[in-house]
This record gives structure tokens, C-alpha cells and sequence, in this order.
């Protein structure tokens, strides 16, 4: 191609390069359509998200809570009783950090604590006969205390080598074994799938139609199949500008963890008289 000048020109969007020589370059004008050809699509696919299909909004389940659970100390992993896939209960031992040097330090600390507990008992006496000072008397009671303390202490920092369940769920993942050195990386996580959360993008135009409280229809897809109802605990209180969209999440009771999370849905929400009428009222007063 021979070089020369070329002109730009914008039209409705469009811009177009001329040479003056070799006229119109043809792959100047494609890329400029391919670009519009884009933006057209993404404004379809926000279209047809926004707009829900008799009524029914698409959704789904995901986990009430997922926690990546570690160890507030660093050692190493003695053992993991549980594994990907287990059901796990609040409170439930989970794994435990070698502490050997833990517990010969409660055992240090409970003889401590026992022998300052003796000498205070007997030193009431000889405080009584006046044999010892109340300065003396009182240290030797401080000391008992600290040593109580230093007991509590112990077993704490004992208490910290286990690890336990903060909830009751399945095990998702687990990133360490045994022998494993453990420092920030989680030990495993913990997902909770009683209640399931339902999680909805609704189209801008139901907003104000919906509130917490509100009831549903909800059918799950493929491969499992069933009707339950369930209730309306989050309403965003934003519309996503880009979309038209806000969320709602509702929950779905889920004794036995019986359904999976990661299940596809469809959901018919109940529009609330309430809120229809406080939406009705609202516009009427702009």
C-alpha cells in the first residue's frame, strides 16, 4: 500500500479512516465495527439478564458460611482426624498440634499451684499465733494467686494445640496432613450447608416489590429435582448501575445436608403487598 495522508471521521459512533490515495482502509473499519458489534452483545446479555421469564428468576446455592480454619500458634500437625468430605460438628476436636512441651508445662504449674495453695493454708495459722507479719502473710498469699494464674495460663496455651470445629458442616478441602509444619496456611476448610443460601440477581424493575420476610417458590435443576419454599433474609439496598440488577438472597433449610451446594435454580419470588404499596406510594409522591 502506498502511503499519503489519512482523514479520520466519527458517524454515530462509528470511525472511519480515508486515505487519500487508496481510499478506504478496510481494516481500520472492521475493527471499529467489532468493537460496536461487542459493546451491542453486552448490552444484549445485561438485557436478557435483567428480564426475567414468567416470572421466574434464575439462581443459586451456595454454602451459609465457608471458613478456612487454622491454628492461632505455629507446630506441627500430630493429627487430623477429619477428612474432604466428613461431616463435622461445632466444638468437634478436628486436628492437633504435637505439645508435649504444653502439657509438661501444665504439670509444672499444677504442682506450683497446688504447693502455694499448702503453704497459704498454713501460713494462716502461724499468722494467727503472730509468729509471721500480715506483710509476710501477703505475699505469700499473692504468690498463690499468681500461681493459680500462671496455671490458667498453662492449660490455655495447652488448649491452643487443638483445634476445633467453629460450626457445624462438611469438610470442603484439606491442605495439610500430619507432620506438616503449620504457620499461616490453613489447615483445612469448613463450609456450613444448613441453611443453603439462595442467592438471586433480580432485574432493577422488582426493586421495591421485594422485602425481607417475603416468601418463594423454589425448583431445583438437574440433577436434583424438588419444590420448597423458602424466605427472603438479604435485600440489596443498590442497583448495580452497569446491569440493572440487585441481589437478593433467600435461605433453604437443609436438615441432613442433603442437597449440595453449587446446585443451579429457579426461583418465584412473592411480590409483598407491603412493599408494593409503599413503591406505588413512593413514585406517586415524586
Amino acid at each position: 500500500m502506498n502511503s499519503g495522508m489519512m482523514t479520520s471521521r466519527t458517524m454515530n459512533g462509528w470511525t472511519v479512516n480515508r486515505w487519500t490515495i487508496n481510499g478506504w482502509t478496510i481494516n481500520r473499519w472492521t475493527m471499529s465495527c467489532r468493537i460496536a458489534l461487542s459493546s451491542a452483545l453486552a448490552a444484549c446479555s445485561v438485557a436478557a439478564v435483567a428480564q426475567p421469564t414468567d416470572g421466574l428468576l434464575d439462581c443459586l446455592l451456595e454454602p451459609h458460611l465457608e471458613v478456612d480454619v487454622g491454628s492461632p500458634v505455629v507446630g506441627i500437625l500430630a493429627q487430623v482426624n477429619v477428612d474432604r468430605g466428613d461431616t463435622v460438628a461445632r466444638g468437634q476436636v478436628i486436628a492437633r498440634l504435637e505439645s508435649a512441651a504444653e502439657e509438661a508445662g501444665v504439670k509444672l504449674a499444677e504442682a506450683r499451684a497446688e504447693f502455694d495453695k499448702r503453704r497459704a493454708a498454713r501460713n494462716e495459722d502461724l499468722y494467727r499465733d503472730e509468729l509471721i507479719s500480715i506483710h509476710e502473710k501477703d505475699e505469700i498469699e499473692t504468690q498463690s494467686i499468681i500461681s493459680e494464674l500462671e496455671l490458667v495460663e498453662a492449660r490455655e496455651q495447652l488448649n491452643m494445640r487443638t483445634v476445633r470445629s467453629p460450626l457445624d458442616g462438611v469438610v470442603v478441602e484439606r491442605h495439610l496432613s500430619r507432620g506438616e509444619f503449620v504457620r499461616e496456611t490453613p489447615i483445612m476448610k469448613l463450609a456450613q450447608i444448613d441453611p443453603l443460601n439462595v442467592e438471586v440477581i433480580a432485574p432493577a424493575s422488582l426493586f421495591g416489590t421485594v422485602e425481607v420476610g417475603s416468601t418463594a417458590e423454589l425448583e431445583l435443576s438437574a440433577p436434583l429435582s424438588g419444590t420448597y419454599t423458602v424466605a427472603v433474609v438479604v435485600v440489596d439496598r443498590v442497583v448495580d448501575a452497569a446491569s440493572g440488577t440487585f441481589g437478593i438472597r433467600l435461605a433453604l433449610p437443609n436438615p441432613g445436608n442433603r442437597i449440595p451446594s453449587g446446585i443451579n435454580c429457579t426461583v418465584h419470588v412473592t411480590p409483598t403487598a407491603g412493599a408494593e404499596s409503599a413503591r406505588s406510594s413512593g413514585t406517586a409522591s415524586h
